[in-house]
């Protein structure tokens, strides 16, 4: 089964990149005692961003600038740990919220995919669907893109509806759209210049 990041990676220099850098130092420090610290904080930061990506209510109750620090940490907190976060992303979370920045979250969990897939050797190739995808599926991606000629793929995965069906797929410098919306868009082109 193919890793996944959860979306396009921050630019260079961004706060999401600033505070992946942090937490990936800070799990390179506790890999001495525990070797599987980094995988383990990287499915715990890419699951609590999932949920708060998947839950518009969530992410709105997040994001409220009304609400206290408090407020913002229960909210949070009850979530990790329903979701079963290890206390390193717990850390963050509050780090995160005490700055006023828990709604970059999504942009952390990419920034630190997309750094520990690099420290990997691994190629990200970032997925455009209109609907989520499941494992099937991304592992047929994977498949085709080795057989393309990229090794260590690990997938991006963003939803947009707006592409109507197919997959948009970036990987490098290479630019892959089957979405039906390009699609639609090149026969309007086709039939504008027949007419």
């Amino acid at each position: 089964m193919a890793e996944t990041i959860s979306q396009d990676t921050p630019a260079a220099g961004s706060v999401a990149e600033r505070y992946a850098l942090a937490m990936l130092a800070h799990a390179d420090e506790l890999r001495a005692q525990d070797p599987g610290t980094l995988d383990r904080i990287a499915a715990d930061l890419q699951g609590f961003a999932r949920i708060v990506r998947e839950d518009a209510g969530f992410r709105a109750f997040l994001a409220d600038p009304r609400l206290s620090a408090t407020q913002q940490q229960g909210a949070a907190f009850a979530l990790a740990d329903k979701a079963g976060v290890g206390k390193e992303v717990r850390n963050l979370l509050g780090v995160l919220i005490a700055n006023r920045r828990l709604a970059e979250l999504p942009a952390v969990a990419a920034a630190f995919g997309a750094k520990l897939a690099e420290r990997r050797g691994q190629q990200v190739a970032h997925v455009t669907s209109a609907f989520p995808l499941n494992d099937t599926q991304r592992a047929q991606i994977v498949a085709r893109l080795t057989e393309s000629g990229f090794s260590g793929v690990q997938l991006s995965e963003t939803v947009d509806r707006s592409i109507l069906g197919g997959l948009i797929v970036r990987i490098g410098s290479r630019l892959y759209d089957n979405s039906i919306k390009s699609k639609l868009q090149r026969l309007q082109y086709a039939m504008k210049g027949a007419a």
